[in-house]
């Protein structure tokens, strides 16, 4: 009996139901070397034999789909975490050798890594990264002020978060992105002005920039009693998202999606693949997949993961993408872009007219100042992005 599930023999799909021709990769690296005070994704304190258990896996699990998509091509491959800068590079070239021979590289493709200062601190490091076909960094900043790394729980200084990018900038790297985070403990307008400034002047070529979320389960969410009476009230939290917006459109940014900005021709293909509703395989532990209408989550624990790649499990455990479904993810990650949803592919998509079906919603959406309606198009203002979850709630389709 095969150990292939039957819709693994089909075409291989996009969200539209078009014949894919690139597929995105993400690859989940569940290790660090402690958990951030903020940080809700899923990691496990570094160790060399859990590492080694997870590699091994990792590498079968890239074999595996090779062979159930029949070698696919692929247009990004993405290394998150957790802290995918703790793999030794020799090791990482092992992933990176079972990609190329198991998946087929399209020309021109885009591979990024997520590196932080405190393990990606040597020049040589990043030319093994250039050797080895990564293009694209993603450099876990967070902070440039040293009192708001250790709030954080970060385990480098501002200086190691600079020279990391100074020695990737030597080494030869030409597309960077910066991960900086807002409305921190303590954090005033004028902190946040200066963390702007500071950045902006080793000119990345993407900065990403999130508000800080207190979620369960982590240090923050546990501590939240204390946690936030310190942070800044929800006005300055505006100010300081609209104001940051602003600064870096200025600074010749180009925001394209509520929480990036990216110098013309470099925004993150691999994210952007995400918004458009795009085919992706996540491996890894906990790592989540979308491929034609089925969607379905790798085992989070590493005993269960290996388990499910042995046994050729993975993906047999599914959700089926609905008409219903596909509507909302269309509605909420269109909006999510500053490009917004297109109300003819609504229309097209589930027969139905927007604009008429909540008609009240949007006339007071627009009243408001929170969207805006032109050459076809919905989309968020900065106000709107500020309160994005309830207008995209208020939007469902029902």
């Amino acid at each position: 009996m095969s150990l292939i599930p039957a819709f693994f023999n089909a075409p291989l799909l996009q969200g539209d139901g078009k014949e894919a021709k690139n597929l995105l990769v993400y690859i989940h690296v569940p290790f660090c070397v402690r958990k951030c005070n903020y940080c809700a994704f899923h990691s496990q304190i570094f160790n060399q034999v859990t590492f080694a258990w997870y590699l091994k896996t990792l590498l079968a699990e890239i074999e595996l789909w090779g062979r159930r998509l029949k070698n696919p091509k692929i247009g990004t491959v993405y290394l998150g975490g957790g802290t995918p800068s703790l793999i030794p590079p020799f090791q990482l070239e092992l992933i990176m050798d079972a990609l190329r021979k198991h998946f087929t590289f399209v020309r021109g493709m885009e591979i990024t890594i997520e590196v932080n200062p405190d393990s990606a601190n040597d020049e040589s490091y990043f030319k093994n990264l250039l050797s080895m076909g990564f293009n694209r960094l993603s450099i876990g900043f967070q902070s440039l002020d040293d009192r708001n790394l250790v709030v954080l729980g970060r385990p480098h200084s501002a200086r190691q978060a600079a020279e990391t990018y100074y020695m990737a900038r030597k080494a030869g790297f030409g597309n960077i992105s910066i991960d900086l985070m807002w409305g921190l403990p303590r954090q005033k307008m004028k902190d946040w002005n200066n963390e702007l400034k500071a950045v902006v002047k080793l000119k990345p070529e993407h900065i990403s920039s999130y508000g800080l979320s207190i979620e369960p389960n982590t240090v923050f969410g546990n501590n939240r009693e204390s946690v936030e009476p310190e942070l800044p009230p929800d006005s300055e939290q505006a100010r300081m998202f609209i104001y940051g917006a602003e600064f870096l459109e200025g600074m010749g940014y180009i925001q394209y999606e509520i929480s990036n900005f990216a110098r013309m021709g470099f925004t993150s293909r691999h994210n952007q693949g995400y918004w458009d509703r795009l085919d992706y395989l996540g491996l890894g532990p906990s790592a989540v997949s979308t491929i034609g209408n089925r969607r379905f989550t790798n085992p989070i624990y590493m005993d269960e993961y290996d388990a499910a790649v042995r046994g050729g499990f993975l993906g047999e455990d599914f959700e089926e993408i609905t008409d219903v479904i596909k509507a909302q993810e269309l509605v909420m990650l269109s909006l999510r872009t500053t490009r917004g949803l297109k109300l003819s592919d609504y229309k097209d998509m589930t027969g139905r007219d927007l604009m008429k079906e909540k008609n009240s919603i949007i006339t007071a959406l627009h009243q408001n100042g929170l969207v805006r309606i032109s050459a076809g198009f919905l989309r968020l203002t900065k106000n709107g992005m500020l309160v994005s979850n309830s207008i995209l709630q208020s939007l469902a389709f029902d």
